[in-house]
């Protein structure tokens, strides 16, 4: 029997390397039942829009969201609360980089064989490290899981300590601290990935967030990351040459939503610091977006691609979306 080998790409040889990033609602929306042959379906779409990014020469790393995946988990955990001890929140983001890793793998697999192509693909459960004393554990603002009646919920804070908070009057929900990223365990081990030619799924829903107490040990805490500052983190570690950030709108605008909104096709740092400050991007949306790419082009002094699903072939072609670059002059639509 002859013994094949994988080639792995030496430094000299490793493609260009683009980091995406995407929210979990590209893989459930908010009009679907949430069944697995839905979110199957929506991972094939994906597949074709990611599967692109390979065709323009680069090689992928994939950092997923999980807002409403993760969510329905703590949805099964309250109904079943009576029936089966409850899991944490750190857990359950563990099981949903597991489940989306999965179809995401499997449709991608199935994708490539297609297109006959034969990247290896791998998926990592992913730790991430956040500061215990980040003021966000003092201030819980990231509401998850599901809503309950005023009742429940302050049975919850009574015998749990749960901080919940009513939301525009469909009930009450849980809500939990949003950590800043410090640093992905194993980044090392995905750059060898990468470097070896592996499509890689990691980060998902912006990694189990743990700290290290005194001892030096990991420990899990209740908390969600924002999956757009850990893809930019990524994209620093792999030295991409591009980061791109999807979201649900074609491209970046400034004044979004007024009369005399203007969409930007090419948005240098600059501009894009001065339109933070004057709150062009809420907190809830743009904001950590524009954040994330800002801290990627000050790292690197690449670019950053922000644009949707539907537009990102046109916009890998230079044709649609909006590049934010270190330097240069404002250029609008």
């Amino acid at each position: 029997m002859t013994e094949t080998h994988t080639q792995t790409n030496t430094p000299a040889q490793r493609k260009p390397v683009a980091v995406i990033g995407f929210g979990g609602n590209s893989l459930l929306r908010p009009q679907d039942h949430g069944t697995q042959e839905e979110q199957f379906t929506l991972t094939w779409k994906a597949s074709r829009w990611l599967v692109e990014i390979l065709h323009r020469g680069y090689q992928l790393a994939i950092v997923h969201g999980n807002g409403p995946q993760v969510g329905n988990i703590m949805i099964q955990v309250e109904e079943a609360i009576t029936k089966i001890p409850p899991q944490s929140l750190d857990v359950a983001v563990a099981q949903t980089q597991g489940s989306m890793g999965f179809m995401l793998a499997n449709q991608l697999r199935n994708r490539l064989h297609e297109e006959q192509l034969d990247n290896p693909i791998a998926c990592l459960v992913t730790e991430v490290v956040v500061d215990r004393e980040d003021p966000a554990f003092e201030n819980p603002t990231k509401p998850v899981g599901p809503f309950f009646t005023a009742y429940r919920a302050n049975v919850l804070m009574q015998e749990h300590g749960w901080q919940m908070v009513e939301d525009a009057g469909r009930g009450w929900r849980k809500v939990v601290p949003s950590p800043k990223p410090r640093r992905i365990l194993d980044s090392d081990l995905m750059r060898r990935l990468v470097d070896s030619g592996a499509l890689l799924i990691a980060g998902g829903g912006g990694g189990i967030p743990v700290y290290q107490d005194v001892g030096g040990y990991y420990r899990g805490v209740e908390a969600v990351i924002d999956k757009d500052y850990v893809a930019s983190i990524l994209a620093q570690e792999l030295e991409a040459e591009l980061y791109i950030v999807l979201t649900q709108v074609p491209m970046i605008a400034e004044n979004f939503g007024r009369p005399n909104q203007r969409w930007i096709r090419t948005l240098p740092a600059a501009k894009a610091r001065e339109m933070l400050e004057q709150n062009q991007f809420p907190p809830g949306s743009m904001g950590p977006k524009v954040r994330s790419a800002l801290e990627f082009i000050e790292a690197t002094g690449k670019e950053v691609l922000i644009t949707d699903e539907e537009n990102l072939k046109k916009a890998l072609s230079r044709e649609a979306g909006t590049f934010m670059v270190a330097e240069g002059e404002i250029e609008y639509v």
